[in-house]
């Protein structure tokens, strides 16, 4: 992959002096630990949706974990990190690669070491999970390097986080159980899931409208207004659940179904509260709706465990 280099011209950056051994906890807080919880949540659903015992099994859920916080999303992080160290150092320049607490091409380097090891694990686990894998890192190269840069683009790059963050480990946890590819219904929940957390990925983006439509950022705030913004994002992640409830209904699931109903009602009641201040409560949406939302993910999964265990 091609990479694009530009001068840094902010007197407090020396990201060029290679001489100096970049920190320990530089290195650790470039692969920002506090976003490993989502995708191995989602890996956990995926475990809860295959219907398989996880007896024997413990040292590759464990591996899968591993893959899925530690090495992907870590790896996804230090990728934007690299890509966004010119506009932080405007904004941020105290993060480690602008403040050249990661000196050099370092945090270049551990993004490409932080990938190959993700291949490597990945390729032990399974080759249906190599694959996912693959398809997961070139999604974060994608949403960060130039030209395709899909952050810049609220409609794609939340797509791409979204995917990224809930499907993919979401299959690639049912594959780990299965050994192989997962069946249909955890594909289905795992792209529903997906498609909602694509407003979920909405909610980062009010915190920096300004700034995003000074560096050219086209978010959906930016590019709809923050009101008409947040009511897509209420709508983006309300309908894919409202559909999860039907299918478990269709599949003969009414008690967990009747969970995440009610789960989705309690959601209603904070967006309400959330279409009042959009900008200042989304923070709070963040942390509230959004857990409802998730602890649904794994209501889902397991409702469906059994269906699947049972044609297996």
């Amino acid at each position: 992959m091609p990479i694009t280099e530009a001068p840094i011209t902010t007197a407090k950056v020396n990201v060029e002096s290679a001489a100096a051994r970049p920190a320990m906890p530089a290195a650790l807080e470039v692969l920002h630990p506090i976003t490993w919880f989502a995708p191995m949540w989602a890996f956990g659903c995926g475990i809860a949706s295959s219907g398989q015992s996880a007896a024997g099994k413990w040292a590759m859920i464990a591996a899968g974990v591993v893959l899925a916080g530690p090495l992907l999303t870590a790896t996804s992080q230090v990728v934007n990190d690299w890509y966004d160290r010119h506009v932080d150092a405007i904004n941020e320049p105290n993060r480690p690669i602008p403040s050249g607490r990661l000196p050099g091409r370092t945090g270049f380097y551990l993004a490409l070491g932080w990938s190959a090891a993700s291949l490597a694990l990945a390729a032990a686990i399974g080759t249906f999970v190599f694959f996912a894998a693959a398809a997961g890192l070139v999604l974060a190269w994608l949403y960060s390097a130039p030209p395709v840069r899909l952050k810049q683009n609220g409609w794609w790059g939340n797509a791409a986080v979204g995917g990224c963050y809930e499907g993919l480990p979401w299959i690639t946890g049912a594959a780990v159980m299965a050994g192989g590819v997962p069946d249909w219904r955890v594909f289905v929940l795992a792209f529903l899931y997906s498609a909602g957390a694509h407003g979920i990925m909405t909610l980062n983006d009010f915190k920096s409208v300004e700034g995003d439509r000074e560096m050219g950022v086209a978010s959906l705030p930016v590019q709809l207004g923050v009101e008409r913004a947040a009511k897509l994002a209420c709508v983006v992640m309300a309908v894919p659940q409202g559909i999860v409830i039907a299918l478990l209904l269709g599949w003969g699931r009414p008690v967990h179904a009747c969970v995440v109903v009610a789960l989705l009602l309690a959601q209603f009641v904070l967006m309400a509260r959330w279409l009042q201040e959009p900008r200042a409560r989304a923070p709070w949406y963040n942390a509230t709706g959004t857990t409802l939302y998730v602890i649904g993910m794994l209501v889902s999964a397991f409702a469906v465990g059994p269906l699947v265990g049972a044609t297996q």
